[in-house]
């Protein structure tokens, strides 16, 4: 029975020992790992961070050969996005940048020359004031006038001779050499070859003539022929019917109406807008001609055929 018992003792130390002796043998590279860690020595790969470190390696290859492709592939994509976007065509030559000098110009029936509140001023006052205009009906839809008497209109005038922009003529016919109207070149800007004419104000005895449609077309003239414009202007208000049919009458197009644009004499205005380009100029020209010409009038002065018929049609 010692002996069993001794055995079974024996037995379950041995099995003890044994335990001991296995968790020895695995625990003891540990502990050795662990010092030769912090002894400063490399500790063995661990096989999943090696994995890791491989597969991060492999993602980054495609992202580094992309940063290495070369420019100009996608810059020539971006060339060609650009280029399916609509532009204007290119302007060649660019306009020379002109702008009028004030210079007289000359016409068969009326001169345009720079206003002069000395050689003008009375012969403007007197048509365009008094009986002339009673009721003051041609100052309507001007930005200024009438004026109470001639004091206060040769201050304005004199005010407005220095101005290059508006840039104001008087409209004097041959025939009786007194001024009886006023024209002007506003908003001019050279560099882009755009110019408007307006401050037209014409006096009852020079509405409807050769004269007025003359002076108009010596101003359209000099700025398509001498100064290069591109686009010639004309602005009214919207309201002023006379003025909008005189802007189709002499050959310009309508496009569109700016509301609320401005405000005169204390009330809204809105504006019609109307053009010519440098390309509808000859045509236009040529109706001009056509009717300007001695045989388009009778003895007494009348036109035998309208503008209208001579202007290109839309």
């Amino acid at each position: 029975m010692s002996e069993a018992r001794g055995r079974r003792k024996g037995g379950g130390a041995g099995r003890k020992a044994d335990a001991i002796t296995a968790a020895s043998s695995d625990s003891a590279p540990a502990k050795a790992t662990k010092r030769k860690s912090r002894e400063g020595k490399a500790e063995p790969a661990k096989v999943g961070a090696t994995s890791r470190a491989e597969a991060g390696q492999r993602a980054a290859r495609p992202a580094a050969n992309r940063r290495s492709a070369p420019a100009e592939p996608r810059r020539e994509a971006a060339k060609a996005e650009r280029h399916e976007r609509p532009v204007g065509p290119r302007v060649d030559p660019l306009p020379p940048g002109r702008a009028p000098d004030g210079r007289i110009l000359f016409g068969r029936t009326v001169t345009l020359e720079p206003i002069d509140a000395v050689r003008h001023g009375a012969a403007l006052f007197e048509a365009s004031h008094g009986g002339a205009d009673p009721e003051g009906a041609l100052w309507t839809y001007m930005g200024y006038g009438p004026w109470p008497g001639l004091a206060g209109f040769l201050g304005w005038l004199t005010g407005q001779m220095p101005s290059t922009d508006p840039r104001y003529y008087a409209i004097v016919p041959r025939k009786t050499r007194k001024a009886a109207g006023m024209a002007s070149y506003l908003n001019i800007r050279p560099e882009a070859g755009v110019i408007e004419i307006g401050h037209i104000w014409l006096a009852p005895s020079l509405q409807k003539t050769r004269e007025a449609t003359e002076a108009i077309f010596l101003l359209m003239r000099h700025a398509f022929e001498d100064l290069g414009c591109r686009r010639l202007e004309w602005k009214c208000d919207a309201l002023n019917a006379a003025s909008r049919a005189a802007a189709r009458r002499f050959g310009f197009t309508f496009e569109g109406v700016f509301r609320k644009h401005m405000i005169v004499k204390g009330r809204s205005r809105d504006t019609a807008w109307f053009s010519i380009t440098d390309d509808e100029w000859p045509e236009i020209r040529n109706g001009f001609t056509r009717w300007l010409a001695d045989d388009n009038f009778d003895g007494a002065g009348r036109q035998k055929q309208p503008l209208s018929r001579m202007m290109p049609r839309d």
